[in-house]
Formats: C-alpha cells, structure tokens, sequence
C-alpha cells in the first residue's frame, strides 16, 4: 500500500466514524446533552476544576496556577497555529449527511482544541489533585464523543486534539521540577 492509498483509506475511516457518531444526534435528548456537555467544555468545568486545585491545595498554590494556565497557554497555541495552517473544513461543512448538532467557536475542524483541553486540564489537575480524576477522566470522554456527535470534528480531530494535549500536560508536569516549581 503507497502513501496515496493509505491517506485515502484514513478519511474514509474518519468519515464513517464521523458518520456513525453523528447518527447518536439524531435523537433530541442526545443532541441536548452533548450540547450541555460541549459548551461545559468550553471552559467553566475546566475554570471550575482548576478553581477548585486551587482551594484543595491552598492559596499558597498561587504560582503553580500561574504555571499551569501559562502553560495551557502553549497547549492554546499550537491548537491555533494548527487551525491556521490546516484549515480542514468542519464534517457538516463537507458531507451533507452530517448534521450541524451546534455552532462552533472557530471555522475549522483540525484539531479538536475542545478535545486538546479535556485531555491537558484533566492530565494536569489529575496529576496535582488525584481525587478530580474521578470527575474529570468521565467528563473529558463526553467532551471528545460530543465533538464527533454534533458533526464539528472528524476522529482524527479528537484524537490528534487528544494526543496534543497529552504531549503538553506531561511536559509541563516534566519541566515542573526544573524550574522548582512543585506540582
């Protein structure tokens, strides 16, 4: 198999996947809560979890917050560049089969930065305070699968978003301890 065929093969995977969760939108209460849980991930479940690292570790935790937001900052810029540089067209955008399940903040679909954050938050918050593990590992999965459901992202969006976010949460929590700072 050359390189040609196989990138052929990948987005006919990434469209029947694409396909086949955006089916789940069909249904109104589906659509309904993968909305709810789309715009939580816009960003007040994360600015909520990290509030709440906050007053779990305490106020002296203050120079650690300003590290992992300035760090998240990095994760926000890679998503952008990646935008820009990619401008893949969103799913519904492409294949009329796909339905629009909500409005998207930006206008391309690679990579998922809804999935990028889910995956950085939840590595980072996790890796400092264990116990949100249990809200945030559950919730960061319903954010991936709503992208997908309400046809904003192909899977390869999701899990490139997934990957990145990942890379920039471990080498945050890796570089912590070169410049003293304790997570």
């Amino acid at each position: 198999m050359n390189l040609k065929t196989a990138k052929i093969r990948i987005l006919d995977l990434d469209l029947k996947g694409c396909v086949y969760l955006n089916h789940f939108s069909h249904s109104h209460v589906v659509a309904n809560f993968f909305k709810r849980i789309s715009r939580l991930g816009d960003g007040i479940f994360w600015y909520t979890m990290l509030a709440l690292t906050w007053l779990l570790q305490g106020l002296v935790y203050s120079l650690q917050i300003v590290y992992l937001v300035l760090g998240s900052l990095c994760g926000t810029l890679i998503y952008k560049v990646l935008k820009i540089k990619t401008i893949r067209p969103r799913p519904y955008q492409v294949h009329q089969v796909i339905r629009m399940g909500e409005r998207p903040l930006d206008h391309f679909s690679f990579p998922s930065g809804h999935t990028l954050h889910a995956v950085m938050v939840s590595t980072l918050l996790g890796f400092v305070q264990p116990i949100l593990l249990v809200l945030m590992l559950p919730f960061t999965v319903l954010v991936a699968a709503s992208r997908m459901i309400l046809g904003l992202h192909y899977p390869s969006d999701v899990l490139v978003g997934a990957a990145i976010g990942a890379v920039v949460a471990v080498t945050l929590i890796c570089s912590a301890p070169f410049l003293n700072i304790v997570l």
